[in-house]
C-alpha cells in the first residue's frame, strides 16, 4: 500500500478515444459532401472536444482518466492545443484497426490502470452515463468485457481488465459484423460481456441528419437518460445552418445516396 499514486492507477479506468487530427481532405472524408473539407474537419474537432467533456463529466462520477490515442504520428500539438490539459496524450498508429485498439488498450492498461474502454470519435452525444456504467462494470471483481453496439452493427466502446489479442484479431472491420464477431470471440475466450444501450456513430450524411435533429432539433436519439449537452458540436451545427444551408444540403446528399 505503500506506492499510492500507482494504487490509485491500478482503481482507475482510463477511457480513450480513438482519434485522428482535423486535416481537411483527410479527416470524416464521407461527410463530403455534404460538408466541405474544412467543415468536415471542423467537425471532426469538436467532436474530439465534446468527448472530452464527456469523459471529464464521467470523471466526476467515477474513477475515470481521460485519454486520446491519437494518429496520425506527430499530431501530438493539435491535440495538445485543442483539448484540456487533463487528457492525456499516447500515440496509436498502426496499419489496421485492430492493431490500434490493441495497441492502445496494451499501452494504458501497462501503465498500470486497472480497466481501459476505448472509445470512437463519431458519438458526440453519446450519454455520459453510459461511460460511468462501463467504468462501474470493469471495476466489479471478475474478468469481463463491455461492448457498446453501434446501429450500423459495429461498436462506439470496447472496455476491458486484461488485454485480449484475440478481439481484434479476424474481425471483419467496417462491416455490419464487427460486434457479432466481437461478442462471440470473447464467448470463445470464457468472457462475460457487459452490454451498453445501442448508439449511433456521425461518419455519414444519414448520421449527421441524426445529431442535427438531436442537438438542434430537440427529437433525441433515445428517449431515456439525460441528454449530452455536446457544447461544441452545437455551436458548429448552428453556425453551419445559419450561415451555409445545411438542412438542404443533408436533404441533397441523402438523396443522392439514395437514403430516405
Amino acid at each position: 500500500m505503500g506506492d499510492g499514486p500507482h494504487w490509485h492507477l491500478r482503481s482507475m479506468c482510463a477511457i480513450a478515444v480513438m482519434a485522428k487530427a482535423s486535416i481537411p481532405g483527410r479527416t470524416k472524408t464521407r461527410l463530403v459532401p455534404p460538408l466541405t473539407a474544412d467543415e468536415a474537419a471542423t467537425l471532426n474537432t469538436v467532436f474530439l472536444r465534446d468527448a472530452a467533456d464527456n469523459i471529464l463529466s464521467a470523471a466526476r462520477f467515477a474513477n475515470i482518466g481521460g485519454w486520446m490515442a491519437y494518429a496520425p504520428a506527430g499530431s501530438e500539438p493539435f491535440f495538445r492545443t485543442h483539448l484540456p490539459e487533463s487528457i492525456g496524450l499516447i500515440e496509436t498508429v498502426a496499419s489496421t484497426l485492430g492493431e490500434c485498439l490493441l495497441h492502445a488498450a496494451v499501452t494504458l492498461l501497462r501503465a498500470g490502470h486497472g480497466a481501459v474502454c476505448l472509445i470512437n470519435s463519431d458519438s458526440p452525444t453519446l450519454p455520459v452515463g453510459y461511460l460511468i456504467a462501463a467504468a462501474t462494470a470493469l471495476a466489479a471483481p471478475g474478468d469481463r468485457i463491455v461492448l457498446g453496439p453501434s446501429t450500423d452493427g459495429g461498436y462506439y466502446l470496447i472496455g476491458m481488465k486484461r488485454p485480449h489479442p484475440a478481439l481484434f484479431e479476424g474481425i471483419a472491420w467496417s462491416t455490419d459484423q464487427v460486434f457479432p464477431q466481437t461478442v462471440a470471440r470473447a464467448q470463445g475466450l470464457g468472457l462475460s460481456v457487459f452490454e451498453l444501450p445501442t448508439w449511433y456513430d456521425v461518419d455519414n450524411a444519414e448520421g449527421l441528419q441524426l445529431l442535427v435533429h438531436e442537438v438542434l432539433d430537440g427529437r433525441p436519439f433515445r428517449n431515456v437518460g439525460t441528454p449530452t449537452p455536446a457544447t461544441w458540436t452545437r455551436g458548429h451545427l448552428s453556425k453551419l445552418i445559419a450561415d451555409c444551408g445545411l438542412h438542404g444540403r443533408i436533404r441533397g446528399s441523402r438523396a443522392a445516396g439514395g437514403l430516405s
